[in-house]
């Protein structure tokens, strides 16, 4: 037989042993859990005869094995699907010539009919329950137990193992899809300025803990030479390349405006004309913070989003909510954005957050604040690295919420 690569294709992604005969019992194909459950490769099955490729045992008890052979010619005779719901069929052992492993099987034979309604090759169906049988659950199958009721059982171990294998590929696929994204993500935010704050400020971004998708959470960081300096953190809303999009063109725009006009108010107004033009910018969200490091003074303006907190070392908090604005884009016509400025101390701290780091389902905003701020005052004197960990944990999203965190610490 002569298989299409659809064929094969499907057959060798399954994790169940299958085999395909000829009407001579010759191997004309073997899939790669069928290779692994036997520990045979391709050409030691492929072309021979499947009593040769895998002898009888003999001398085993009652002759068991020989309802194999039987099932197989039965088959070929009758045209019918078999199954052998616990069958022992010992294998000729790798590291041991002459020698035989112990093996039992839950088999299925399926026949496959030619154009005149003859069987021309037939199906094996073979998973190892080995295991099973030898397993105190098996030993507790007394003979109140009917035959058929033991092969039941034998079948639902083999199909449980079957699930767990996918289960497990499901993990690693998983975990190597959101890595992925992960990186993606943060290649999207690199921001060259970070190298020059090493010791001063610490971010985070984390994917939703449900989520395979590039997103549309953002921050950055950048220099303005000599003394002061500018960070941001903002929200698309949605997940996956388009949202990703949007957030690379608002993020890079904000970028270039507050280096020609460093006032958050009028570079979030630039954002905000900007971001009418784009198909779905509408209803993103940005805070924008200048630092002046001589003046010791935070400027910032903030459209539409969860207002930044200002957590001073003896562990008190304040709120960077006096200057906020509906969301970027949500006006129909300009309106100049307000702007509000915060002296801070020496060792303060200002942490810069997206919406993921602390909603929750059915929750007001103010709870969502206190617990906030109730968890930065325990950690006030932690340096930021240290601080942005403490965090996460604290509010219970280190291994991912809801939805995506992008996450600032700056000592001040």
């Amino acid at each position: 037989m002569t298989a299409d690569s659809d064929f094969t294709a499907f057959f060798d992604a399954t994790p169940s042993p299958y085999l395909m005969l000829d009407t001579d019992l010759v191997i004309c194909y073997v899939n790669t859990a069928y290779l692994q459950a036997t520990g045979r490769a391709r050409d030691q099955l492929i072309g021979k005869y499947f009593f040769d490729a895998l002898p009888e045992r003999s001398g085993t008890p009652d002759d068991t094995q020989q309802h194999l052979r039987a099932s197989l010619r039965r088959v070929l005779d009758t045209g019918k699907p078999e199954t052998l719901v616990l069958q022992r069929y010992d294998i000729p052992a790798l590291d041991e010539p002459g020698g035989f492993e112990e093996r039992w099987w839950s088999e299925i034979h399926t026949p496959i009919l030619g154009p005149d309604g003859k069987v021309k090759w037939i199906v094996q169906r073979a998973e190892d329950v080995t295991a099973f049988v030898h397993s105190r659950r098996a030993r507790q199958l007394t003979e109140e137990f009917t035959e058929r009721e033991k092969g039941m059982a034998a079948e639902l171990y083999a199909r449980a193992g079957e699930l767990h294998r996918l289960n497990q590929e499901l993990h690693q696929a998983h975990a190597r899809e959101r890595q992925v994204a992960v990186t993606l993500q943060e290649a999207m935010l690199s921001a060259p300025d970070l190298d020059h704050h090493t010791d001063n400020i610490a971010v985070r971004y984390l994917p939703a803990a449900t989520s395979l998708n590039v997103c549309g959470d953002w921050y950055d960081v950048v220099d303005l030479p000599p003394d002061r300096y500018a960070a941001a953190v903002g929200d698309v809303v949605g997940h996956g390349l388009h949202a990703a999009a949007v957030m690379g063109m608002l993020r890079s725009a904000l970028s270039a405006v507050i280096r020609a006009t460093p006032s958050p108010a009028q570079a979030l107004e630039v954002l905000g004309l900007y971001a009418r033009s784009l198909d779905g910018a509408t209803a993103a969200t940005a805070v924008k913070v200048l630092i002046d490091t001589r003046s010791r003074l935070i400027i910032y303006s903030n459209a539409g989003h969860p207002p930044p907190v200002l957590l001073h070392y003896d562990g008190t908090c304040e709120l960077l909510d006096q200057a906020t604005d509906p969301p970027l884009g949500a006006r129909l016509h300009h309106v100049p954005r307000p702007q509000a400025g915060l002296s801070y101390t020496r060792g303060d701290t200002l942490v810069m957050y997206t919406d993921g780091l602390i909603e929750r389902r059915d929750e007001d905003i103010d709870a969502s604040l206190a617990r906030l701020t109730t968890a930065l005052a325990q950690d006030s004197t932690l340096a930021p690295d240290q601080l942005a960990d403490a965090l996460l944990a604290r509010l219970g999203t280190a291994g991912g919420a809801a939805d995506d965190i992008a996450l600032v610490v700056i000592r001040l």
